[in-house]
């Protein structure tokens, strides 16, 4: 089965966990009549963006609210649910910007945290520190679906090549990236890492971002986008709350490294990428 029709929701996030899960669900159910297999959602999508926050909305697995309704969603559906991400708190007390992934019988199948923290100070531009309240993962997030292998990271994880290449060294056909980039970084960074990635690796790109809010402390840049193999852009958001809904192509892939065949090409003799 090479053809699946991807949803991103690019939906708008207040202070109310609950208004934030039910426009999530409305979200969902919209993608789901319109034939979507697999429904992405943005990162940090049941609470603002802001380590003040980040404690008060955090959630134990399997018992969170907003946990449970993501895999009832998944479930209710019939469909792949990569839950964006959320606030998740461990048994030490530690907290973590974590996605969830059920499958369509609501069975948790990926569970992606954030490896690397946004903590950036850029001059003139905007300044964050994740690890004021959020602790690192540890695992590279590969996951299994009836349409092939697919990754999982969040936002800042991006940046860091060697994750993704070590994920399309492992089979996979693309990468789902829950991402909440600023009004500095997003103009300047979004697109270029989308493309760039998705051309490195001949692999498509999927990046679901909250829409953008004025009034937030941390404002979105919005413009949810699918890149394909050849790093064109398929579809792309504004900044406003939306959904792309669009049938990706895996076999595309193989056609891609057919005719650019980088990944035959490799020099392992000289230098290879390996996961400790």
């Amino acid at each position: 089965m090479s053809k699946v029709k991807v949803g991103l929701c690019q939906m708008t996030v207040t202070g109310d966990k609950g208004k934030n899960i039910s426009k999530a669900q409305a979200m969902v159910e919209d993608c789901v009549k319109k034939g979507v297999n697999i429904v992405v959602l943005p990162e940090m999508f049941n609470c603002p963006y802001d380590n003040s926050y980040f404690p008060k909305f955090a959630e134990t697995y399997p018992t969170g609210e907003t946990i449970k309704a993501l895999s009832n969603m998944a479930k209710d559906n019939g469909i792949y649910l990569v839950g964006g991400s959320i606030p998740e708190k461990d048994g030490e007390g530690k907290i973590y910007n974590t996605s969830f992934v059920f499958d369509y019988n609501g069975e948790l199948i990926g569970r992606h945290r954030k490896m690397h923290l946004f903590d950036i100070d850029v001059a003139g531009g905007v300044t964050f520190k994740e690890s004021d309240t959020l602790a690192p993962g540890n695992d590279v997030t590969i996951f299994d679906t009836k349409y092939g292998k697919f990754g999982l990271c969040i936002c800042y994880d991006i940046r860091f090549p060697e994750l993704i290449r070590i994920m399309a060294l492992e089979g996979v056909r693309g990468v789902f990236v829950p991402a909440a980039f600023n009004m500095t970084t997003g103009p300047a960074h979004w697109e270029i890492l989308f493309r760039s990635r998705a051309l490195d690796n001949q692999i498509y790109m999927l990046g679901t971002a909250p829409a953008r809010n004025e009034e937030a402390s941390y404002t979105s840049y919005g413009n949810s986008i699918i890149v394909d193999s050849w790093g064109s852009i398929l579809e792309r958001l504004g900044d406003n709350e939306g959904v792309i809904i669009t049938e990706i192509d895996l076999d595309k892939i193989d056609k891609t490294r057919e005719q650019i065949p980088t990944f035959k090409h490799r020099r392992t003799e000289i230098y290879d990428l390996k996961l400790k």
